[in-house]
């Protein structure tokens, strides 16, 4: 490699080396400013099962640190998850020089639904799946068994569900991107919907709990959300290149 090649590459990867140190910064301060509120934050993600517990139960900790770095780890993820659009411009400010200017005007609203998506899911998670999920749980318990679940354990469980969702709720830009590099069509995709709609149910079953609660919450908004993927990629086919490039 020469010394005229080199010299790009280096200077592509210090402007990555800044923007990443600038994602740390960002997400520290953050968390900086969320710590103190740590169990705070953490009552609010618990209130969805402790609302549901029978009467006398509670959570509990089983190791002696539990009760102080489970808040924090939560505090943490938190952080990261207020940070997502801060994170996502850093990644959008690094890869936009290499653009052209049509494909700039396709990834601005890609970038903003994809975070809107993200945070749906979340919010879906919380405010509808808990509530049915827990109230169902807590009720199929065998008589003589006290339900007192580990705080740990319980963080670890809404994480995964949160990330599931989240991610699943992203099935729009998936299409959107898989369309509009040529992978496939939106005519395509409309011919496999029945095959689409049973991998759904089957991502939903292999990503909740066992009951078929959870997983219908899960498959059906995929669905739907394969729908609404399927129209929009109409805008976002591989002929946008050619056309914009022959006007030019």
């Amino acid at each position: 490699m020469s010394v005229e090649e080199s010299q790009p590459l280096i200077s592509h990867l210090m402007e990555l080396r800044d923007r990443l140190l600038r994602s740390i910064i960002f997400v520290a301060v953050v968390f900086c400013g969320l710590v103190y509120f740590a169990n705070d934050i953490y009552n609010f993600v618990a209130s969805p099962l402790v609302d549901v517990l029978p009467s006398g139960a509670s959570m509990i900790a089983t190791n002696i640190a539990t009760p102080f770095f489970t808040p924090i780890k939560l505090t943490a993820v938190v952080a990261v998850f207020i940070s997502v659009p801060y994170l996502l411009y850093q990644l959008w400010a690094f890869v936009a020089p290499a653009l052209y200017q049509h494909e700039k005007r396709l990834i601005y609203p890609l970038l903003f639904s994809s975070t809107l998506l993200f945070y749906l899911g979340v919010a879906f998670a919380y405010y509808i799946v808990f509530p049915l999920v827990f109230g169902f749980l807590t009720k199929t318990a065998p008589a003589g068994v006290a339900i007192a679940t580990d705080i740990s354990s319980y963080l670890d469980f809404v994480l995964t569900i949160f990330l599931a969702f989240g991610v699943c709720f992203e099935v729009p830009i998936a299409i959107i991107l898989l369309c509009w590099t040529g992978v496939t069509t939106p005519e395509d995709l409309k011919v496999k919907r029945p095959y689409i709609i049973v991998a759904a149910f089957v991502i939903g079953m292999l990503l909740t709990p066992p009951d078929i609660f959870s997983q219908t919450l899960l498959a059906i908004p995929m669905w739907l959300l394969f729908e609404l993927g399927v129209i929009f990629a109409r805008f976002y086919r591989p002929k946008d290149e050619t056309e914009d490039q022959s006007i030019n």
